[in-house]
């Protein structure tokens, strides 16, 4: 197949003599990526293999590879060669899975009586309340009781709030939706960080919404690169999600916020704070939590947390704590044109689950068996680079470098084997995604299939030359 993209390109190289020879290979590397021939850090030829496959000479080459750097299309490295950036692969569903590959499925418990509780909530729900008024049209964001339970989970993360700055949706990622609609009236970018929630990236492309990639370090964006993005102007607002990170784990600290919070006060910038995994860190009595942007700067921020990531996945309700009632009811607008209402039977579900205490006790369970579940991979990957939270259930797996792998491919026969693995190529926002995988230990996987997926994954990594010969 190589072999024929080459032979493709000589022909168009003298099909279109009157055009440099070094922009036509910038222009058909960018091809061969719209269309898919390449996909995101494929590896090009030697810049002399290449020569003598297009009939040109060394320097036209080195140009024509210079010009796809300059674009954006090629990354280079020392001693390692030419590898694609391009648009990043959307990651197929693996079917007959239970649950899409790129979901970070949370863990659920393994208790008889958790699963009662469940049962004997929904049963009260139902024979203590006339169901009739629960199949009706509802306003939009939730009833009194509704909103109630939505300020007792907020709480467990924000001072004391008013009902009117708060929403009860149908899932964070359908708030989202309304967000960034909302927000995208503006006309600019949303800025991010290089690896964001894939689901974000999926809703600003269907919704047309460019996204702009911050530089990070270890703390996440810089607010350096936020604030030239701001000066520059055409910002619509800043997408974070600062909280056990997905993909990464990272939990920014501090001082990383309250600069960001700085630069987004001084340019009026809304912030959105997608906190979906902001229950699962459990403090003890003398810690505190990590102020949220929600507090260091309300009047510009939209916090998000919602139930799927610390109760279960197909309970899809979000609760949002918005800049305001103004603005609120701006977003409920957008969203009734989108969504109409979230289900009154899921919100009254969620309700009775959080006010009879089902909620705490699930999440509990969930960081315990969190915690033994990371313990766990300690155990299997501790001779191996990984970041990870201790309460989390993903962990983000630092591919090593010599073995010249494509973490695409890797996560792909990770999954072949049971693995839930994704391709850093699923986050990255800056077509330049590392050598790394996530790695979801969740899901309905019981522990111990949990720990067999974690000893594939240290076979293949201490093992690399029978992996890549039989897997790859």
């Amino acid at each position: 197949m190589v072999q024929r993209i080459y032979e493709r390109w000589l022909q168009s190289l003298r099909q279109h003599p009157q055009r440099p020879a070094y922009l036509m290979i910038a222009d058909l590397i960018g091809d061969g990526i719209n269309t898919g021939e390449f996909q995101a850090r494929d590896r090009l030829p030697p810049l002399r293999d290449l020569a003598v496959a297009l009939e040109l000479n060394y320097t036209t080459v080195t140009r024509g590879y210079a010009e796809a750097k300059k674009r954006g299309l090629i990354d280079s490295r020392p001693g390692m060669g030419s590898f694609i950036r391009g648009k990043v692969p959307a990651i197929p569903l693996n079917g007959g899975s239970s649950y899409e590959m790129t979901m970070n499925s949370p863990i659920e418990p393994e208790m008889p009586d958790i699963a009662e509780m469940l049962r004997q909530g929904a049963i009260s729900l139902f024979t203590q309340n006339d169901p009739f008024p629960l199949l009706r049209y509802q306003d939009f964001g939730g009833g009194t009781a509704d909103k109630d339970a939505a300020m007792q989970w907020l709480g467990k993360r924000l001072p004391p709030m008013n009902s009117d700055e708060v929403l009860v949706c149908p899932g964070i990622h359908s708030a989202l939706v309304g967000l960034l609609t909302l927000l995208g009236r503006k006309g600019g970018s949303i800025c991010v960080g290089n690896l964001v929630y894939p689901g974000l990236k999926a809703i600003a492309t269907q919704l047309g919404v460019p996204l702009h990639a911050l530089d990070c370090d270890n703390d996440g964006p810089t607010p350096r690169s936020f604030e030239n993005q701001c000066q520059a102007g055409n910002v619509s607002a800043l997408y974070l999600n600062p909280t056990i990170h997905n993909p990464t784990t990272l939990t920014m600290p501090l001082r990383r916020r309250e600069s960001l919070a700085d630069v987004a006060l001084r340019y009026s910038i809304p912030i959105i704070e997608d906190d979906a995994y902001a229950a699962l860190p459990q403090l003890t009595a003398s810690q505190h939590p990590i102020p949220t942007f929600a507090e260091l700067i309300p009047e510009l921020t939209w916090y998000l947390t919602g139930l799927s990531k610390c109760f279960g996945a197909g309970l899809r309700i979000a609760y949002i704590k918005g800049p305001g009632k103004r603005s609120v009811q701006l977003l409920a607008g957008a969203l009734r044109a989108l969504t109409v209402m979230s289900s009154p039977i899921t919100n009254a579900l969620a309700t009775q689950w959080i006010s009879d205490g089902t909620a705490d006790k699930v999440l509990q369970l969930i960081r315990s068996e969190a915690q033994v579940r990371q313990r766990l991979a300690a155990q299997h990957l501790h001779k191996f680079s990984y970041r990870a939270d201790a309460d989390g259930f993903h962990l983000w797996l630092i591919l090593p470098r010599q073995y010249g792998w494509n973490p695409s491919d890797v996560a792909v026969k990770l999954r072949e084997q049971g693995v839930s693995a994704v391709s850093s190529a699923a986050f990255s926002t800056d077509n330049n995604p590392p050598d790394a995988l996530r790695l979801c230990l969740g899901g309905s996987n019981s522990r111990i299939l949990c720990e067999e997926n974690l000893i594939v994954v240290a076979d293949m990594l201490e093992y690399p030359a029978h992996f890549s010969s039989v897997a790859l």
